[in-house]
């Protein structure tokens, strides 16, 4: 590695590739460097300034995330005056909404009136629902930040959007981080949110700041998953999951052929929440909206789970012999009055290419038909 590729961080020499971010040098040798409107995968834009180090000569700090590695750099991660920026900053954050953290208040650690206040106007007896699922809340307990230090801005008093079944948008708890649409607009390509408003009243924005379900949003979650604080939460797991409830179990996504990996999050052996696994090929996190919310179906009373025969107007259940055994006579029979072109197979468009490949082989090979379609033409 030669000399124009190697810079110091707190105090190591370390190789860069030409390109890389002081964050993605950082992460690359095990230095952490704490971030709030940081995602994998996007243009960095530096919003939140978590993420700000010491780089000596600069007059000012500079956010890791944006700033391009030089050679020769030296940098500090956690200088004296990195650690009190971003205490401040966190402190900021804090005051900036509904962030009901059960952080340390001057003189002890019980929660405040504040605190009361918001569980009074959220209607429940709980804390925030990202409270332990919080990235906020983690920094400030790192840093030490307290949360009475600035006054409460007005936007604490904004009632969240409840107006469709799938995701809650409390705008009271949002930092205005970007990631939700960085999420939508450059992972997921839905172009559904954005920015809207200026100065103190800067929101995010659907459609001309109209409800979610009045705008293009096709309610992937991937918003959810992005979300750094309570902003923006499943409407189903709100109040009933926690991290460390539970177990987390690895599975692949059943709804079509893509095989996105999925972590599933089950208490008391239901599950009560799926996430995408960020670091799994081939969908790196992101989820559809059935990947995501098309969970609670395996739950309902009205699954079949025996093979049914009619007899009569009636039903009554059978064993999987019996029951296929009965298709296959049936098959049988109607190919000995009628021919096998009698008899026409349709697949699932979205199965995975062996089991269409094992559909169409049953119905030409086996059957002698070239009756197979599929149902993205139906």
């Amino acid at each position: 590695m030669s000399e124009k590729e190697i810079l110091t961080i707190n105090g190591q020499s370390l190789p860069f590739q030409p390109g890389q971010t002081l964050l993605e040098v950082a992460r690359d040798h095990g230095i952490p460097i704490p971030t709030l409107c940081h995602l994998d995968g996007t243009v960095p834009t530096g919003a939140c300034r978590i993420c700000v180090v010491e780089v000596e000569g600069a007059r000012n700090l500079v956010p890791a995330c944006s700033t391009p590695a030089v050679p020769r750099m030296i940098v500090q991660t956690e200088s004296p005056r990195v650690v009190a920026a971003r205490r401040t900053i966190l402190e900021l954050l804090l005051a900036s909404g509904n962030h009901n953290c059960a952080l340390p208040r001057e003189g002890n650690g019980d929660w405040t009136d504040f605190q009361l206040q918001v569980q009074a106007a959220d209607d429940t007896d709980a804390l925030c629902p990202a409270w332990g699922d919080c990235k906020l809340q983690e920094l400030a307990y790192a840093y030490q930040a307290r949360a009475d230090r600035y006054p409460r801005t007005d936007k604490a008093g904004e009632p969240p959007e409840l107006a469709n079944p799938m995701i809650v948008r409390d705008f009271s708890r949002c930092i205005l981080c970007g990631r939700c649409v960085q999420a939508c607009n450059e992972v997921q390509v839905n172009r559904a949110i954005s920015y809207g408003y200026r100065g103190s009243d800067s929101k995010i924005i659907a459609a001309g700041d109209r409800p979610l379900a009045a705008s293009d949003c096709v309610f992937c979650g991937e918003c959810i998953q992005a979300c750094p604080v309570g902003a923006l939460v499943e409407k189903k797991a709100r109040y009933t999951w926690r991290p460390w409830k539970g177990e987390k179990i690895r599975s692949t996504c059943p709804y079509c052929g893509v095989g996105c990996q999925q972590w599933l999050h089950v208490q008391e052996g239901r599950i009560v929440k799926v996430t995408g696994v960020e670091e799994a090929e081939p969908n790196r996190g992101r989820l559809c909206v059935k990947g995501r919310f098309g969970y609670d179906f395996i739950y309902s009373e009205e699954r079949l789970r025996t093979p049914l025969i009619r007899e009569g107007d009636d039903f009554r259940e059978a064993s999987w012999d019996e029951a296929l055994d009965l298709v296959a006579e049936r098959f049988k029979a109607i190919i000995a009055e009628h021919g096998a072109d009698a008899i026409a197979g349709v697949s699932c468009a979205r199965s995975i290419n062996e089991d269409s490949y094992q559909m169409q082989k049953l119905f030409r090979a086996a059957i002698g038909t070239n009756n197979i379609d599929h149902c993205a033409r139906t």
